[in-house]
Protein backbone atom coordinates (compact mmCIF):
# COMPACT_ATOMS: atom_id res chain seq x y z
CA UNK A 1 0.00 0.00 0.00
CA UNK A 2 1.24 3.29 -1.08
CA UNK A 3 1.31 6.49 1.00
CA UNK A 4 -0.94 8.09 -1.55
CA UNK A 5 -3.71 5.17 -0.66
CA UNK A 6 -3.50 5.81 2.92
CA UNK A 7 -3.91 9.26 2.31
CA UNK A 8 -6.49 9.68 -0.25
CA UNK A 9 -9.80 8.87 1.73
CA UNK A 10 -8.64 11.88 3.47
CA UNK A 11 -7.84 13.89 1.25
CA UNK A 12 -11.44 13.11 -0.47
CA UNK A 13 -13.41 14.69 2.12
CA UNK A 14 -11.20 18.28 2.68
CA UNK A 15 -13.37 19.56 -0.57
CA UNK A 16 -16.71 18.12 0.61
CA UNK A 17 -15.78 19.49 4.65
CA UNK A 18 -14.80 23.06 2.95
CA UNK A 19 -18.30 23.37 0.69
CA UNK A 20 -19.96 22.11 4.08
CA UNK A 21 -18.32 24.86 5.71
CA UNK A 22 -18.95 27.39 3.06
CA UNK A 23 -22.32 26.72 2.47
CA UNK A 24 -22.95 27.50 6.15
CA UNK A 25 -20.87 30.98 6.53
CA UNK A 26 -23.21 31.79 3.32
CA UNK A 27 -26.02 31.09 5.32
CA UNK A 28 -24.91 32.90 8.10
CA UNK A 29 -23.68 35.39 6.06
CA UNK A 30 -26.37 36.07 4.44
CA UNK A 31 -28.78 36.19 6.60
CA UNK A 32 -26.78 38.60 9.10
CA UNK A 33 -26.35 41.01 6.25
CA UNK A 34 -30.07 40.60 5.35
CA UNK A 35 -30.78 41.49 8.68
CA UNK A 36 -28.63 44.59 9.27
CA UNK A 37 -30.21 46.00 5.79
CA UNK A 38 -33.39 45.91 7.18
CA UNK A 39 -32.36 47.47 10.57
CA UNK A 40 -30.78 50.32 8.77
CA UNK A 41 -33.98 50.68 6.47
CA UNK A 42 -36.09 50.69 9.75
CA UNK A 43 -33.46 53.12 10.95
CA UNK A 44 -34.18 55.36 7.99
CA UNK A 45 -31.44 54.50 5.38
CA UNK A 46 -33.57 55.07 2.25
CA UNK A 47 -30.79 52.79 0.08
CA UNK A 48 -31.99 55.05 -2.59
CA UNK A 49 -29.51 55.15 -5.55
CA UNK A 50 -28.98 58.28 -7.23
CA UNK A 51 -28.84 56.92 -10.86
CA UNK A 52 -32.41 55.69 -10.98
CA UNK A 53 -33.75 56.95 -8.21
CA UNK A 54 -35.14 53.66 -6.63
CA UNK A 55 -33.81 51.86 -3.56
CA UNK A 56 -31.93 48.42 -3.22
CA UNK A 57 -34.99 46.18 -2.68
CA UNK A 58 -34.50 43.99 0.54
CA UNK A 59 -34.39 40.76 -1.12
CA UNK A 60 -31.71 42.31 -3.42
CA UNK A 61 -29.22 42.39 -0.40
CA UNK A 62 -29.77 38.43 0.05
CA UNK A 63 -29.55 37.78 -3.37
CA UNK A 64 -26.14 40.05 -4.10
CA UNK A 65 -24.61 38.19 -0.71
CA UNK A 66 -25.41 34.82 -1.67
CA UNK A 67 -24.14 35.08 -5.25
CA UNK A 68 -20.86 36.87 -3.74
CA UNK A 69 -20.19 34.01 -0.92
CA UNK A 70 -20.51 31.45 -3.09
CA UNK A 71 -17.92 32.68 -5.36
CA UNK A 72 -15.57 32.96 -2.16
CA UNK A 73 -16.32 29.51 -1.40
CA UNK A 74 -15.26 28.57 -5.20
CA UNK A 75 -12.08 30.43 -4.80
CA UNK A 76 -11.40 28.46 -1.38
CA UNK A 77 -12.26 25.20 -3.41
CA UNK A 78 -9.94 26.41 -6.14
CA UNK A 79 -6.86 27.62 -4.05
CA UNK A 80 -7.43 24.13 -2.20
CA UNK A 81 -7.22 21.80 -4.74
CA UNK A 82 -4.29 24.09 -6.91
CA UNK A 83 -2.16 26.15 -4.76
CA UNK A 84 0.42 24.80 -2.16
CA UNK A 85 -0.85 27.83 0.34
CA UNK A 86 -4.14 27.53 -0.26
CA UNK A 87 -5.27 29.57 3.09
CA UNK A 88 -2.68 32.61 2.10
CA UNK A 89 -3.73 32.86 -1.50
CA UNK A 90 -7.48 32.74 -0.61
CA UNK A 91 -6.67 35.57 2.33
CA UNK A 92 -5.02 37.52 -0.40
CA UNK A 93 -7.24 37.20 -2.74
CA UNK A 94 -10.15 38.17 -0.89
CA UNK A 95 -9.31 40.98 1.21
CA UNK A 96 -7.88 42.43 -2.03
CA UNK A 97 -11.61 41.79 -3.74
CA UNK A 98 -13.83 43.11 -0.27
CA UNK A 99 -11.51 45.84 -0.45
CA UNK A 100 -12.42 46.61 -4.57
CA UNK A 101 -16.14 46.08 -3.52
CA UNK A 102 -16.16 49.12 -1.68
CA UNK A 103 -15.36 51.53 -4.50
CA UNK A 104 -19.36 51.39 -6.03
CA UNK A 105 -20.69 52.70 -2.52
CA UNK A 106 -18.46 55.49 -2.71
CA UNK A 107 -19.02 56.10 -6.23
CA UNK A 108 -22.38 55.91 -6.24
CA UNK A 109 -23.50 59.49 -5.26
CA UNK A 110 -25.92 58.52 -2.49
CA UNK A 111 -26.88 60.50 0.82
CA UNK A 112 -24.56 59.91 3.49
CA UNK A 113 -26.54 57.10 5.59
CA UNK A 114 -27.07 55.05 2.32
CA UNK A 115 -23.42 55.12 1.43
CA UNK A 116 -22.66 54.28 4.89
CA UNK A 117 -24.99 51.59 5.18
CA UNK A 118 -23.51 50.39 1.75
CA UNK A 119 -19.95 50.48 3.12
CA UNK A 120 -20.93 48.36 6.54
CA UNK A 121 -23.09 45.85 4.21
CA UNK A 122 -20.12 45.20 2.08
CA UNK A 123 -17.61 44.87 5.08
CA UNK A 124 -20.10 43.03 7.21
CA UNK A 125 -20.52 39.59 4.60
CA UNK A 126 -16.51 39.72 3.89
CA UNK A 127 -16.08 39.58 8.04
CA UNK A 128 -18.28 36.09 8.09
CA UNK A 129 -16.69 34.61 5.16
CA UNK A 130 -12.93 35.55 4.84
CA UNK A 131 -11.94 34.19 8.27
CA UNK A 132 -14.41 31.04 8.68
CA UNK A 133 -12.77 29.73 5.06
CA UNK A 134 -9.22 30.74 6.15
CA UNK A 135 -9.77 28.55 8.98
CA UNK A 136 -11.24 25.22 7.14
CA UNK A 137 -8.41 25.79 4.54
CA UNK A 138 -5.93 25.59 7.41
CA UNK A 139 -7.81 23.11 8.60
CA UNK A 140 -7.57 21.40 5.47
CA UNK A 141 -4.05 21.40 4.93
CA UNK A 142 -3.07 20.75 8.50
Amino acid sequence: MTDRALTAPAAAGRPRRLLRTGLLATLAATLTTTVAAASARASGVDFEIPDGGEAIPLPGFAVVTGAFSAVGVALAAAFLRWSTRPATHFVRATVSLAVLSLLPPLLAEADTPTTTALLGLHVLPAAVMIPTLTRSLRRATG
